[in-house]
């Protein structure tokens, strides 16, 4: 009995290994994938990887966010918190980037952009309730003053106005950061 094997699963099965490699921290910009058109999948094929893609997307955004409060809780001054949300804007273009996707389908593109910029802006509100749950608390004025110059300096939502970034490859796999906030700091010295 002679019978077919499939060797490969096509289209879905490379969005599929690469939203998997890509949730975890993986580097890829998705260059290369190939277009994705609903009418070549059944419908509950499509709606599988349409559920892929957005955990996926939910997976980074999580991870940026994991990445901030890290390094916002351990930084030591403004100056350390206004890296530190740089760097958080900078682990969000590449998925504002896959979310707009060209390989993406033309109706699907904004409706990923929404809910990637709409989860950006929640991060940032969060951000500012802690601020003003700074005050509530008896926070130094001074400090909640800086703090709240800080977040309105640096805000996460500068990434909304901004149009996607073309896809690139990202610093590290630290969650998109250029370095890892929850190593050990080391200090360069140098002789006189």
């Amino acid at each position: 009995m002679t019978g077919s094997l499939w060797a490969h699963g096509g289209t879905y099965e490379t969005w599929a290994a690469f939203l998997t490699g890509w949730a975890d921290g993986g580097r890829s910009d998705g260059a290369g994938l190939p277009a994705l058109r609903q009418e070549d999948f059944a419908a509950d094929t499509w709606d599988r990887l349409r559920l892929r893609l957005t955990d996926a997307l939910s997976a980074r955004l999580q991870r940026c966010a994991d990445a901030l409060g890290t390094a916002l809780g351990e930084a030591a001054d403004e100056f350390s918190v206004g890296r530190a949300l740089a760097q958080a804007r900078s682990g969000l273009h590449p998925v504002r980037a896959l979310a707009t996707h060209p390989g993406l389908p033309e109706d699907l593109r904004p409706q990923l952009l929404k809910m990637v910029d709409d989860a950006t802006r929640t991060l940032q509100q969060d951000l500012e309730r802690a601020v003003e749950s700074m005050v509530s608390e008896g926070g130094d004025p001074r400090r909640v003053e800086a703090r709240r110059r800080t977040l309105r300096d640096n805000p996460l939502t500068a990434v909304t106005s901004a149009p996607p970034p073309a896809p690139a490859a990202e610093p590290a796999a630290t969650g998109g950061w250029s370095y890892d906030p929850t190593a050990t700091g080391r200090r360069r010295v140098t002789p006189p």
